[in-house]
């Protein structure tokens, strides 16, 4: 089950280029929020700098990714031509990036008027990508579960947006809103509607396609995206209904439903066609293994919530799933992004006149590979902080800023290597 790609209609390499090169020196920063702070930081999930750091990688790296991914992914699997895509990406990135600052010092300083202007700014970039992907979006017909994927995620982003903008506001103007229980419901449309589905939407392609695994079963990858989207206005609606049974038990279907596509995609990576591992499979594997103890421990202590009473389960979580699993998929697949598209590029600019490099002379998979052992390192001392803060807070951090300025690094020496083959093809007389 894959969709029909469309090369010829990608955007200009330097569109979603931005977004990729500045989101892991976002996650960086977060790291050195950790080091800075110390482990107070991971004491509680309402410590204002645990806010700081968990919005500098929700929004700062994976927001920043997604929407750098999806100005590419649009028009070559989708068909949905962007309406100039660089004017878009050149507009959206600086005020994704200096929203995304100001979030976060707003919440680490408690400064109210950087969360206002936060807001505005994230809004407005909201509002331009939705639509302008919208539009694009509305007339593609439904003819994969990855488009079917893409339609879903734009109105779960902007319901995210929404939700994170009205707590953010309400944070800012001390409004007397159920902040707890409106935060769950923030996360769980931003990492469950938007993220996971995003991410199911664009591994039905990428996976089979980089790692030579089978293809998603096709009523599978249908199910996944409506059934999270249908889940979560469930949820949406016992929250507003004061329902909180039903909230419960929606809540724990749509940790299952995550459980069942984690699961899922370890049986078919099981099955790929490759023997030696690489880059992309390491990370891919250790944010699977995380994302399912994640969910697991998820359902138990939802169930359970007298037998695990200890604050930190809900820190151990986030750190399972943010670090642990969604930036993991992420950085695992710009490993192949970046240089696929380099070369692509390259290749369609040297019209036979001079053969482009290959992905592995662009982005050396010892380059990458070694990145990924370190990040491995990282988030298992990030894990291990969450148990012995006092100890190990400021260690993880360090790692953690480390690990994430080498893939920057390596995505930056990708790009010199490009720009080098470019100014070779350039002196070169024309045919």
């Amino acid at each position: 089950m894959q969709a029909l790609l469309s090369f010829e209609n990608a955007p200009p390499f330097a569109a979603p280029l931005r977004f990729f090169i500045t989101a892991p020196l976002l996650a960086a920063l977060a790291g050195l929020t950790l080091a800075w702070e110390g482990g107070d930081l991971l004491l509680s999930r309402w410590h204002p700098g645990l806010l700081a750091v968990t919005h500098l990688l929700t929004v700062g790296f994976m927001l920043m990714v997604m929407l750098g991914a999806l100005i590419q992914i649009l028009p070559v699997v989708a068909g949905a031509n962007l309406h100039q895509p660089l004017r878009l990406a050149r507009g959206l990135h600086p005020l994704l990036l200096l929203g995304t600052l100001l979030l976060a010092a707003g919440l680490l300083l408690g400064k109210t008027g950087w969360l206002q202007l936060a807001v505005v700014l994230l809004l407005m970039a909201g509002a331009w990508f939705i639509k302008a992907a919208l539009q694009a979006l509305w007339r593609v017909p439904l003819t994969s579960p990855t488009i079917a994927g893409l339609k879903l995620a734009l109105p779960a982003l902007a319901l995210t947006l929404l939700l994170g903008s009205g707590l953010a506001l309400a944070l800012a103007g001390g409004w007397s809103w159920p902040l707890a229980r409106l935060t769950d419901l923030h996360a769980g449309w931003a990492l469950g509607a938007w993220s996971a589905v995003l991410l199911a939407a664009v591994a039905y392609v990428v996976v089979p396609m980089f790692q030579l695994t089978p293809g998603y079963p096709a009523r599978a990858g249908w199910l996944f995206p409506l059934s999270m989207c249908v889940v979560l206005l469930f949820w949406s609606l016992a929250e507003a209904l004061g329902l909180t049974t039903v909230g419960w038990l929606v809540r724990q279907l749509a940790a299952g439903l995550g459980l069942a596509f984690a699961v899922q995609t370890l049986y078919l990576q099981g099955q790929r066609r490759r023997a030696r591992p690489d880059a992309i499979y390491r990370f891919w594997q250790a944010g699977l293994l995380c994302a399912v103890f994640a969910l697991l421990l998820m359902l138990t202590v939802n169930a359970l919530p007298d037998a695990f009473s200890w604050p930190g389960w809900a820190v151990l979580i986030g750190v399972l799933l943010l670090p642990g699993a969604f930036v993991a998929f992420i950085s695992g697949m710009l490993y192949k992004i970046v240089p696929f598209l380099a070369w692509m590029h390259l290749q369609n600019a040297g019209q036979g006149r001079l053969a482009a490099p290959s992905m592995g002379k662009l982005l050396p998979e010892r380059d990458a590979t070694l990145q990924s052992r370190a990040y491995l390192v990282a988030v298992l001392l990030l894990l291990l902080a969450v148990i012995f803060p006092e100890w190990l807070a400021r260690p993880a951090g360090l790692a953690f800023a480390a690990a994430m300025l080498w893939l920057a690094w390596n995505l930056l020496s990708a790009l010199r290597r490009y720009q080098a083959h470019q100014q070779r093809l350039e002196v070169l007389p024309e045919e």
